[in-house]
């Protein structure tokens, strides 16, 4: 089978196309012919490292944490999947060597693989993973808020969603809607707000507006319930202004800047909590939980991809996975995948 493999950190020039031998899956893993692979930020980021020609706690590593395709074959123990199902996959490459999605075959943990509903295609799949589990997240983690997601458990909120055109920003709007929730998002400009508007983001302002928090009161006189927030150090002041008495603000990402600075005591007075968020770590309970959700969504049709839906998709083959992640690394909006197989 054809794999890409990187060996030491690096620019992409370090991704290489290799042959490598189809492997069976042992006990409670499965192997999925991989159809679709989706490129995340954490791919680039984990191959890039420190700094270059950084070594690897493997002799080398198949990049990918995302994708969908068709499970081939099943180890003992196995109950979640059966050969022939349509599936998607998130984590795969978490910490394992070779079991990332940017080769023609994975073996990976089962927990890691999910059944792919009949109405969604392999793109969809392989744009879940990492964004719709952390929307999830950031969705599920109020005081007052739902625990999990299903029509109508964020009826009457209001959720902001700063950077409502990146991916994680896309699912959470389209998973914020399809609970019930009213949805505002902030963006930089014109050609961001029509794919935050395609989402379904009812609510679409530009953040650099100098009555941004005036705004955003209008469509929230009592504050907003919960943020979903990739730019902590930029917009921690306008976090405070806007979040609503006991609000919370789920961070999961860095923008801008690792460190921010907060008023401890306005931040007192409105009992606000912080939620900071990370998939590696967050569990295998809620990676179950959020996948069972997602698909609900895709079956209700809540999860769609595709410029018409918000997410523009853009596309090279496996044997240009190094485009693929360059694309990533500079800042393309949407969503990058890789066709691997047919």
């Amino acid at each position: 089978m054809k794999a890409i493999v990187y060996s030491q950190t690096g620019d992409p020039s370090v991704l290489e196309l290799v042959d490598r031998p189809v492997t069976e899956p042992g006990a409670g893993e499965v192997r999925v012919r991989i159809v679709v692979s989706g490129v995340n930020p954490t791919d680039w980021k984990s191959r890039r490292g420190a700094a270059p020609g950084e070594a690897l706690p493997f002799e080398d590593v198949v990049p990918g944490q995302d994708g969908a395709g068709i499970v081939e074959a099943v180890g003992a123990g196995v109950q979640n999947v059966a050969v022939g199902d349509r599936v998607w996959l998130a984590l795969a490459a978490y910490q394992r060597a070779h079991s990332g999605t940017a080769q023609e075959f994975s073996v990976l943990p089962a927990d890691r693989v999910f059944a792919l509903p009949a109405n969604a295609s392999f793109d969809q799949g392989a744009s879940l993973g990492v964004p719709a589990v952390t929307a999830y997240r950031a969705l599920t983690v109020a005081e007052d808020g739902p625990r999990r997601l299903h029509p109508g458990a964020l009826a009457g909120k209001v959720v902001l969603v700063a950077g409502g055109a990146g991916a994680v920003g896309h699912a959470a709007i389209q998973l914020a809607r399809w609970a019930g929730a009213s949805v505002i998002t902030t963006v930089s400009g014109p050609a961001k707000a029509a794919l935050a508007t395609a989402a379904g983001a009812q609510h679409v302002l530009t953040y650099t507006d100098s009555d941004i928090v005036d705004q955003i009161r209008q469509i929230a006189p009592e504050g907003v319930d919960q943020i979903v927030e990739v730019a902590p150090a930029q917009n921690s002041q306008l976090d405070l202004a806007v979040i609503r008495n006991r609000g919370s603000i789920a961070v999961y990402a860095n923008n801008g800047g690792d460190q921010m600075t907060l008023d401890v005591r306005k931040h007192f007075s409105l009992n606000v909590r912080y939620q900071f968020l990370l998939l590696y770590t967050v569990g295998a309970d809620v990676i179950r939980a959020a996948a069972e959700d997602i698909n609900a969504a895709l079956t209700d049709g809540a999860l769609t991809v595709g410029e018409e839906a918000g997410l523009p998709l853009h596309r090279v083959d496996l044997a240009h996975t190094a485009d693929a992640h360059a694309l990533v690394e500079g800042g393309a909006v949407g969503k990058v995948l890789i066709d691997v197989s047919l």
